[in-house]
């Protein structure tokens, strides 16, 4: 599948906004910790990935009704649903200036990740903060993608070729107006 840029400015997925706030402290203090011990951007990315997959629970697997969304919430709070892992994986890779996208797969919900652009590479690769778990395991790679979970088109399932410089509006406010997790489950977007 060809990654469509919907932005053609590759500095619109260096950007900070509310969502993705790279700027903020948190943030910054969580890049520079990871930075220190993984001096290059693959390394860097590598690490980054790997921390929010592995440190930042998916609050469905796990039960938390906390709803986060903007990515120093999700890294304070250590959970947060797909999306709201994927908003600090963006932050974490925009604060040490690697280009990342927000993009999407549609199963009976849309599911978010995050696209990556490395120095030297060919191109954006699709990954998944999810977080793994029985039958999951989704890694980071830069040659190819390794995601949780594969869509399968004779069930209407899609993947999403556009990659967004910020949350897709459907999925900002499904997050937005969420009074907590059980609310947000049953208000997740089915589609873009």
């Amino acid at each position: 599948m060809e990654l469509i840029q919907q932005v053609p400015e590759l500095s619109a997925y260096l950007a900070a906004d509310e969502v993705i706030d790279h700027e903020h402290p948190r943030v910054r203090e969580v890049a520079h910790r990871l930075a220190a011990a993984h001096g290059d951007a693959y390394a860097y990315a590598k690490a980054a990935f790997e921390y929010v997959r592995d440190t930042v629970a998916h609050s469905m697997d796990t039960g938390d009704p906390r709803v986060t969304w903007r990515a120093s919430d999700v890294l304070e709070q250590r959970t947060g649903i797909c999306y709201a892992k994927s908003h600090a994986l963006t932050a974490l890779l925009r604060a040490r200036s690697v280009p990342a996208a927000l993009c999407y797969q549609k199963f009976d919900v849309v599911h978010g990740l995050v696209a990556v652009r490395l120095p030297g590479g060919t191109g954006w690769v699709r990954q998944d903060p999810r977080g793994n778990g029985p039958g999951v395991d989704a890694q980071f790679r830069a040659d190819r993608e390794q995601l949780a979970f594969t869509v399968r088109p004779e069930s209407n399932e899609v993947d999403h070729p556009v990659l967004y410089a910020t949350p897709h509006p459907a999925v900002l406010s499904a997050l937005r107006a969420a009074r907590d997790r059980p609310h947000l489950d049953a208000t997740l977007p089915t589609n873009l």
